[in-house]
């Protein structure tokens, strides 16, 4: 192949990947403009750009009785709790299964992870009926509680922790380290980039979380960001201005989160590549 024929292939495979990122980004890109149009402009689809900007959509999303501040609050509690306790205990739970030598490790593996296959709307009422007997329905703990363990979590941690060398605990056996400061000292920092993802992950989902606050939560106090959405859906019509302005505020945490765990992503891709 020729030098000009391989650059014509980069430029043709870098040009389909712009246009494929920039069809992801286009209802993003939506979500915003119509949060600062007029209601009238709202389908109009052949304005992309408001013709002002109605800022009153975004205040009325922070002000009145309704404020998305204890929303924004709650979710930020939630998410935040779960995903490290969730990124701490899927490592944990992944290193006993991928260091610790015990009987039945394998089959009580996969029978851990054959619990993915449930769906989580099936557990809905044995959840509500425990919650209940243990007085913690209608409280941030039923959402908190659950989101402290993810199966996919463990299955990730794990897989990295196996392509770990053996002879790197092993050394540290040797030098009379146990399992615990293996753990902390030598597992941890070197899985930076599984945990950052799996953090990312993890925070989005419980972020994103609106069945289980829908089922479990009824007091508007404790309401999330999901659930604070329906504000905007009223008796007659909805309100799509002020659900854009909600949901672009509510974006915005991934993605600081996001950009705060990125870097290690990227380390943990380059030192592969190395690696490799």
């Amino acid at each position: 192949m020729t030098l000009q024929a391989s650059l014509t292939k980069k430029l043709v495979f870098t040009l389909l990947l712009g246009l494929l990122g920039l069809g992801m980004i286009l209802p993003f890109l939506w979500m915003i403009s119509t949060s600062f149009k007029t209601p009238n402009e709202v389908f109009d689809y052949s304005r992309w750009l408001p013709s002002t900007l109605e800022l009153k959509h975004h205040i009325k999303v922070w002000t009145g009785a309704n404020s998305f501040g204890t929303y924004y609050l709650n979710s930020i509690k939630i998410a935040s709790i779960n995903t490290a306790g969730a990124t701490f205990l899927s490592a944990l739970a992944a290193y006993g299964f991928s260091r610790i030598e015990f009987k039945g490790r394998d089959a009580l593996f996969l029978l851990y992870l054959s619990m993915m296959m449930i769906p989580p709307q099936v557990l809905f009422v044995p959840k509500f009926i425990m919650f209940d007997w243990m007085g913690i329905y209608n409280t941030h703990l039923a959402l908190i509680l659950p989101g402290l363990f993810t199966i996919f979590g463990v299955f990730m941690l794990r897989q990295f922790f196996m392509g770990i060398p053996k002879e790197i605990t092993e050394s540290a056996f040797i030098d009379g380290a146990g399992h615990g400061r293996i753990f902390f000292r030598l597992m941890l920092p070197l899985a930076k980039p599984a945990l950052a993802t799996l953090a990312i992950l993890d925070f989005s989902w419980n972020w994103n979380d609106f069945e289980n606050a829908l089922v479990f939560l009824t007091d508007r106090r404790l309401y999330t960001v999901p659930l604070g959405l329906q504000n905007f859906v009223l008796e007659y019509n909805v309100d799509y201005n002020g659900m854009m302005a909600a949901a672009s505020a509510g974006i915005l945490p991934m993605l600081l989160v996001f950009l705060a765990g990125q870097q290690f992503i990227i380390q943990g891709l380059s030192g592969t590549a190395v690696k490799g």
